[in-house]
């Protein structure tokens, strides 16, 4: 393997670092922090684990993040993407299958990274990106009912629809007091940019309503309002490593939702640090982020954690607030370590609403409808792909919606190709008014009789090898020489090459002479490698139209 693209950022910036960018990253670190602690409790809870180990998750992953990542200014750490997936798998296989499945999806970005395809992860289409993105967002509000109305369920299930229906038949039960407090905390979340871009909504949210529900419980004796520490035990101290049991069987089992994981973390850190690019005018390097990512999600399980990925508000919060060094990030991670040492017995007094609210706001700024509602005005393709990614990740799950989008996105695109790939058919003269392939002073060149010339104008792979050979099946008449033009045939694929050797084969069993034209060097190769060149012979590949026509001339003086 080449050599493997890994620059963190970090030791770049540290060459020239000076006390102005400690004191703007020790600033920027220190509210990022304060704006991830709310944040990462909700996330925790919110995908099936205790409040710590979204803060155990912050705290490492984004440590190596910004220690090893290839971006300047991302900040990771858990975030709403990961909630449906990771909800999903503790529900089928555990908390030790998502350590696993998290280690896995880890090892595939690290390989990701090591292999360059950090670029390639920037090709997925947009409307699966939209599409999945919305999905996730109606599910993480949908998961947020019950908290948010204090409904009385037993046990909600897993699936959307079934929610939807056991909701509706318990809003009769419906706690006012938790719906207040969670409406409350929707609106300081909204307010508070008005008074303050500095101070978040969420912790503003957090702060008010964990201490009217402290006032409400211990000083007028309310009941009903639950909170963080009825239904979790919070351990305010970092967990001790502990190993995973890997075996065949459970690798299986796991690997789709490694991949999704991975993918879905590849899409992710790199769509946050290349919105920060944009505002920072630096340039991340896509590689380096990756395999700093699926380290981070190597180590992170072994601690208890949960899948991290780049944060984009919590990225644009630090390029808001002065970061300038991945410095910023280290300090981030350093503020809720302390937090969850020193403060942690705290957060038991948090209500479910008030965390219900904060996710509320979360799914909402990600749902982004405005996008959705524009991608509808797009090409029927683009709308089967959007719709088709929103409502399997809605209906069924995020690793089913992922795959389905991009085998859909390829299909169509494929359709498109072939749709714009012509053939056609010249059988007395060739038109070269239009054309640049050669200078020559003829415009039109004569086509002897008994020689037809067939031109494909796009590139020949499976997708319009079925058309290549209905349009051959219409020609009437057998012609003795037939000349394909292959000059805007940018690559030619395996099944495109079968298709060309079928052709010489069926000619040559009607004693039908192949001459090729035009065929640029990358096609050549492929014929050369192939051994299809020697098959047709050398002298029947020519570098142009003038030359192919001499050589079918030349052919139809030595034919009997």
């Amino acid at each position: 393997m080449k050599h493997i693209d890994f620059q963190p950022a970090l030791f770049q910036t540290l060459k020239n670092y000076s006390k102005e960018k400690f004191l703007s990253d020790l600033m920027a670190g220190i509210i990022v922090g304060i704006v991830a602690l709310p944040l990462a409790i909700a996330f925790g809870i919110a995908s099936g684990v205790s409040p710590e180990k979204g803060l155990v998750t912050a705290i490492i992953a984004g440590f190596l993040i910004s220690f090893l990542g290839g971006s300047t200014v991302q900040i990771g750490g858990p975030t709403g993407a990961f909630i449906v997936i990771v909800y999903g798998i503790i529900q089928q296989f555990g908390l030790e299958g998502l350590a696993i499945a998290t280690v896995m999806a880890g090892i595939i970005l690290v390989l990701m990274g090591a292999f360059k395809l950090g670029t390639v992860i920037r090709f997925i289409p947009y409307p699966i990106i939209v599409g999945f993105t919305s999905g996730i967002a109606l599910t993480i509000f949908t998961t947020q009912i019950k908290d948010l109305f204090g409904l009385s369920i037993a046990e909600v299930p897993a699936d959307f629809l079934s929610k939807w229906a056991v909701y509706f038949r318990h809003f009769n039960t419906t706690n006012w007091l938790s719906l207040a407090i969670g409406v409350g905390s929707i609106l300081l979340i909204l307010l508070t940019p008005k008074f303050s871009k500095k101070i978040p909504g969420s912790l503003v949210a957090i702060v008010a309503m964990t201490l009217v529900s402290y006032f409400l419980r211990n000083h007028f004796g309310v009941t009903g309002i639950e909170t963080i520490g009825d239904r979790f035990e919070i351990n305010a101290a970092m967990p001790v490593p502990a190993p995973l049991p890997f075996d065949m069987g459970t690798i299986n089992q796991l690997l789709p939702a490694a991949f999704t994981i991975a993918v879905l973390g590849a899409i992710e850190s790199l769509l946050s640090a290349t919105v920060a690019d944009g505002v920072t005018g630096h340039k991340h390097n896509s590689n380096t982020e990756l395999i700093a990512q699926g380290t981070a999600n190597i180590i992170v399980p072994f601690f208890g954690g949960i899948p991290a990925t780049g944060a984009i508000a919590r990225t644009m919060t630090n390029i808001n607030n002065g970061g300038k060094t991945p410095v910023a990030g280290l300090i981030h991670a350093a503020v809720l370590l302390l937090i969850l040492l020193f403060l942690g017995p705290l957060t038991k007094h948090i209500p479910m609403a008030c965390l219900a609210g904060v996710l509320v706001i979360v799914s909402y700024n990600m749902s982004e409808w405005r996008t959705f509602r524009s991608l509808m005005k797009n090409s029927r393709s683009d709308v089967a792909v959007l719709l088709a990614t929103f409502f399997l990740t809605v209906i069924f799950d995020l690793t089913i919606a992922i795959e389905v989008g991009l085998l859909l996105a390829m299909v169509l695109f494929m359709k498109r190709v072939s749709e714009a790939t012509k053939i056609s058919v010249t059988k007395h003269v060739v038109d070269l008014s239009h054309e640049s392939e050669i200078t020559h002073e003829d415009e039109k060149l004569s086509v002897p009789t008994g020689v037809e010339v067939y031109e494909i104008d796009g590139p020949f792979f499976f997708g319009i090898a079925n058309k290549f050979d209905e349009c051959m099946k219409t020609i009437g008449d057998k012609p003795l020489i037939r000349v394909i033009r292959m000059r805007k045939v940018p690559f030619m694929d395996t099944t495109g090459l079968h298709n060309l050797e079928s052709l010489y084969r069926l000619s040559s069993k009607e004693k039908i002479k192949v001459i090729l034209s035009g065929v640029n060097p990358e096609v050549r190769q492929v014929l050369v490698k192939s051994g299809f060149a020697r098959v047709i012979g050398e002298e029947n590949i020519c570098p142009h139209i003038h030359a192919a026509l001499d050589r079918a001339r030349e052919m139809l003086q030595q034919e009997p």
